[in-house]
Parts: structure tokens; sequence; C-alpha cells
């Protein structure tokens, strides 16, 4: 693992197969961040601008890498298949657009597999990918870094969220020093994992409510430790949701006829209406969550698991809104690149 990711970055950091170029600092390049989490498979392309940076191309397909790991502690072969599938589809898109430095990694479902090294080994081997297992430390802090343009300028503290397939990441930070300080925890919950143990076509209330209770009991320690239930009261909290289910959520609220991620972005739920909207799709049968356009099959058995996540965190810090985040770890790669890029120019 260690020897893929050096492979990923060694070098000038150019995507095998790519132009060699002369250095500028980060204008001498374009971009790409892969994340292969436990459900999704995300990727970004980007050029660097004076704001930042501006995608040029862009995926994301559900692919499923930790379904039914629970039972086996295995990336099943057809989990394996379609992950490879999708990823065909991002090398395609980082040699058409002529990629120079890219960081492709991958979270809780390759953490945890006891067969993750033949999957790297065959990822490799199919695509040319280098996949970089990162640490949950790692993950909380690029997904701080991507949104950290949403948090407000007169925030104290926030609390930042990450729900992904098989965990869910809470990144606490100090914004009253100079240098923020994080305090992160994963807890090894996620929508997969919870619709695994307690299904995701038909949930029942009794089956909700233990779901809402099981997540609850494990973010328990979290507020022990860094009394943020004390500042949230005082009102010194900001609260940043970055998954598919708040996300989804939020299309939900704007009644997108499809889902719009510059619609999305940056917009507000207030608690009550994470609640109504969470009732709403709990009462809506699995059809009707298909049929929903930002819902669709490929996340209509998950989107309950996410709701009961989602109630058990609103519940704990009771913040009474939290701003709605669809960007997080691959914003916060080519952020670090583009930063790695400059001082390499000048070093």
């Amino acid at each position: 693992m260690a020897e893929a990711a050096d492979r990923n970055r060694a070098g000038d950091g150019r995507w095998p197969g790519g132009p060699r170029r002369k250095p500028e600092g980060r204008w001498g390049h374009i971009y790409a961040a892969l994340d292969l989490g436990t459900n999704n498979c995300r990727l970004l392309v980007a050029r660097p601008t004076r704001q930042g940076f501006r995608v040029i191309d862009a995926f994301s397909r559900i692919v499923r890498l930790g379904e039914g790991m629970g039972a086996s502690g295995e990336i099943s072969e057809a989990a394996m298949a379609r992950t490879i599938e999708a990823l065909r589809i991002c090398a395609r898109k980082m040699r058409r657009r002529g990629v120079t430095r890219a960081r492709h990694v991958a979270t809780e479902a390759c953490r945890r597999a006891v067969n993750c090294a033949a999957f790297l080994e065959r990822v490799h081997r199919e695509t040319g990918i280098d996949l970089e297992i990162i640490n949950t430390a790692e993950e909380a802090r690029l997904a701080v870094s991507g949104c950290r343009p949403l948090i407000l300028p007169e925030a104290r503290h926030a609390l930042v969220f990450d729900i992904g397939g098989g965990s869910t990441e809470l990144i606490w930070l100090d914004l009253t020093r100079p240098e923020a300080v994080a305090q992160t925890i994963s807890v090894p919950i996620g929508v997969v994992t919870l619709a695994e143990r307690h299904g995701g076509h038909e949930v029942s209330p009794e089956t909700y409510a233990k779901m809402v209770a099981e997540v609850a009991e494990r973010l328990r320690p979290f507020e022990a430790a860094h009394g943020v239930g004390e500042l949230v009261a005082a009102g010194e909290v900001q609260m940043i949701g970055t998954s598919g289910t708040v996300t989804t959520l939020a299309g939900v609220d704007l009644a997108l006829p499809r889902y719009d991620r510059n619609r999305v972005d940056g917009v507000w739920l207030d608690f009550e209406r994470v609640r109504a909207l969470c009732e709403r799709l709990r009462a809506t049968d699995y059809a009707g969550r298909v049929a929903h356009p930002c819902i669709g099959v490929e996340r209509a058995d998950l989107v309950i698991g996410g709701c009961a996540i989602l109630e058990a965190i609103c519940e704990l810090w009771p913040v009474g809104r939290l701003r709605v985040a669809d960007r997080g770890i691959r914003e916060g790669i080519l952020q670090a690149l583009m930063r790695d890029a400059d001082r390499e120019a000048v070093g």
C-alpha cells in the first residue's frame, strides 16, 4: 500500500502517461482527485484559477465496494468488477484531459478488507491507477480542507461530519485559535452497514429508532471528550454536513427535477426541516424512493440509514441548522496538490 502511494505521487507527481511539463508552480499542471469510498467512486479534474480551481471534468458512480463486507470481511468479486469498471472510466478521463498531477485515495472499505492487497494490485493492473489507502485522520483533514470555504468568518467552532458508506467521520474545529485545532473520530457505522444490518427497503418505526439509538451510543464518547454540547448551547458552533445523505435531503427539500450540485452546495437546512424530510422519506415506500429524481435506485435502500445517522447527530448536538456541502475529500486533495506544485517550483 505504501509502495502504491509512492508510485502515485513519485517524481514530478505526473499521472502515468501524462506529458512532462516545465515546472511553473500550480499553473503548469492539470489536476485530478479520485476518492474511492465504501459506496461511491468520485473523480474531479481541474485547472487552477486565481480563486482556486475550475472543474473541467467529473465522474461519480455508486459502486458499493463494501457490499457484504460486514459478513465476509472481504471485497466481493461483483463489487470489484463494478468498481474497476468505474475506475477505467476515471482513467480514460484523466488521460483524455492530460492530467499531470493526481492523487487517488481509498477509505473505509479498503481499510477493512482482508483481501485489499489483491484488490489494489488488480486495480493497478487493469486500470493503471495506484490507490492510496488513507487513515481516518487524513480522511478527516482532507474533508475539512475541502469544506473550509463554507465555514462562516464569525464562527468560533465548527462540527463537520461526513456520513459514508462504511463509516461516519466527525471533525471538531476550534476556530478561536490561530491554527484551527481538529479533533476527529471515525465511527464504523455508515449507510451501507446500517442497511445490511437492519434492512433498507422497508424500515419499521421501531427499527428506525434502534438505528438512531445505535449511532447515538457511538457518538457519546466524542461529546464526553470535547464538551461540544456546552458550546452548542452557547450558540458558538456551526455545523456542516458533507455526504450523500445531506445532499440528497437538500435536493428533496428544493424539489429539484434532477440533482444539481450548484443548487445544493452551500444551502442551509434547519433541523426542523431535517426531521420533516427524514419522516417523509421513512413514510415513502421503496418504489417511491426509487422514483424520486434525487434518490433513484442506487440510494433508495441506503437513504433511510443515512437519515438515522443524521438524526442522531442532530439530536445530540442541537445546533438548529446545518450547512450542506457537496464537496470534501476531492476538493481537499486538489488544494493540496496545487500547494505542493507551488512549493516545488520555488524549492
